[in-house]
């Protein structure tokens, strides 16, 4: 039971996070008490911007804990260096460079469009996942998947913003959202392989840390053009997102060792839920009906295939 509850936590963290990011590209009230957020537009340049400044935060913090958590942590990490071990290396900074990708891309859904929607089209990734354990592994789906993963494409749809804005926005915020859960899906296929000859640990510290680099190399490129920016309020939001992203891969982590990745995954699965609840909880962000449904759709769509993929075992 503690380790759901472990998970179940992992999942709040990880929903306080897209909300925090919600509030950092749009203005809302908070709480039903003050208005803020808005500081800055939901752009690349300033999805990059919010991205370094959280993994500025995250890399060191999980750099000081990792040892902590795994000891021989930067031993495997300069193991890495050698000639035999090149492939395994290549897959870790290759998830490092797919984490960066759908990231910023999930922050640019998310500033665009309501955080649940986003969510929701980002948790359409166990087709792609599908498909492309199927492709690489020759794990044919069965009719049963099939089924499944027709849900979670018609609970998507269903989250659909119904009314376009004149700029597009929301048309890419779709796009963007899509696009990031096809993303964390080949991200989550080469880490699985990874995780057979690489802690996790070690593993998720090069993804974190060539994120960073990424985000850094992406802002001398594409310059922030916003002259005056609130940095008070930007770090302060940096810091509670870092720590709601270190918080959420701890927990899960001890969630996994307690109950298993199926298990784990299946609980995840709550996330689009959760993140509607904590939206309308902290910034009264409403969904209507119809957009409701698509939420629970997915969620009860992924669920099922977590325990579908549990039975199997």
């Amino acid at each position: 039971m503690l380790g759901f509850l472990i998970v179940l936590l992992s999942s709040v963290f990880f929903c306080f996070q897209n909300v925090i990011v919600r509030v950092l590209f749009n203005e809302y009230p908070i709480l039903g008490l003050f208005q803020t957020g808005g500081f800055v537009t939901p752009t690349p340049q300033n999805s990059f911007l919010l991205m370094f400044m959280r993994m500025l935060l995250v890399v060191p913090l999980m750099a000081f804990l990792a040892p902590k958590l795994y000891p021989p942590t930067w031993k495997d990490i300069r193991q890495l260096g050698n000639l035999e071990q090149r492939t395994l290396l290549l897959q870790s900074v290759g998830c490092g460079i797919l984490m960066f990708l759908y990231l910023v891309l999930l922050y640019i859904s998310i500033g665009l469009i309501p955080a649940g929607i986003a969510l929701t089209l980002f948790f359409s990734y166990p087709v792609f996942t599908t498909l492309f354990s199927w492709r690489l592994f020759g794990s044919r789906p069965t009719l049963f998947r099939w089924s499944v993963m027709g849900l979670i494409l018609l609970g998507s749809s269903l989250t659909l913003p119904h009314s376009q804005t004149a700029n597009g926005f929301s048309s890419l915020g779709v796009i963007t959202g899509i696009a990031s859960g096809i993303t964390y899906a080949l991200y989550t296929v080469i880490a699985q392989k990874s995780f057979e000859t690489i802690h996790p640990v070690p593993f998720t510290w090069i993804s974190f840390t060539t994120t960073l680099v990424l985000s850094a190399a992406s802002l001398l490129i594409w310059n922030v053009h916003e002259a005056q920016l609130a940095w008070l309020p930007l770090w302060i939001g940096g810091l509670l997102s870092a720590i709601a992203t270190f918080a959420g891969h701890l927990l899960n982590n001890f969630g996994i060792r307690r109950i298993g990745a199926a298990s784990a995954s299946m609980i995840s699965a709550s996330n689009p839920a959760l993140t509607v609840i904590l939206a309308w909880l902290t910034i009264q962000e409403t969904l209507n009906g119809l957009q409701l449904v698509g939420v629970v759709i997915v969620t009860s769509s992924v669920a099922l295939l977590s325990r579908e993929h549990r039975s199997s075992k």
